[in-house]
């Protein structure tokens, strides 16, 4: 659905929707440098190799309708025919379903994947270092520049776009979920 309003869409709104990520790409890079920094190894080892943590697993992922929209914006066609064909010839398993034997298949993680540190990790690294522990806070305050409701934010909008345009999908939270919308109700933001 996506891939085929995007298809259509105006280049001149094309680059008008990637402008508007420009904030929200700086913050995943700060993350992304961040986790490649502090926890890589630790979640490779963890997570990917021994296959012990649930952050990888089926039932952990959750992804925001905006999670899509961004990725696409990103993605060349061969990387969205990857995440396709993920889903396409899933055969089940306690896996995340865009898992593969090189990582994941996205361009750019949904949030909550990239957002996700399990127990062990956290406490291996945050343990003796609490300027590293508030430097993540800090990073979990700017997701929700992105994610919260409490006032117009990025993945509320990208939704709206794509509403408007007679879309709708299930993954569209901030239009769906009943506490995101009670969120929106009580910020007075919203119309």
């Amino acid at each position: 659905m996506v891939r085929q309003y995007l298809e259509g869409f105006p280049r001149s709104g094309i680059g008008k929707m990637k402008r508007r990520i420009r904030n929200y790409m700086r913050f995943r890079t700060d993350v992304a440098d961040f986790q490649a920094l502090h926890f890589s190894e630790i979640c490779t080892h963890k997570c990917f190799t021994n296959q012990t943590s649930a952050c990888c697993g089926r039932e952990g992922i959750a992804t925001f309708f905006a999670d899509i929209v961004i990725n696409l914006l990103l993605s060349s066609e061969g990387e969205v025919d990857a995440v396709l064909q993920a889903l396409f010839t899933d055969r089940g398993g306690f896996k995340c379903v865009y898992l593969t034997e090189n990582g994941c298949v996205w361009r750019l993680k949904p949030i909550v994947c990239e957002m996700f540190l399990c127990r062990h990790a956290k406490e291996t690294v945050f343990s003796t270092n609490d300027a590293l522990r508030n430097r993540w806070e800090s990073l979990r305050r700017r997701e929700r520049r992105y994610t919260w409701p409490s006032r117009p934010i990025l993945f509320d909008e990208l939704e709206e776009l794509f509403i408007r345009a007679g879309y709708d999908s299930p993954l569209m939270y901030f239009h769906h979920s009943p506490g995101l919308l009670r969120l929106k109700e009580r910020s007075g933001k919203f119309p």
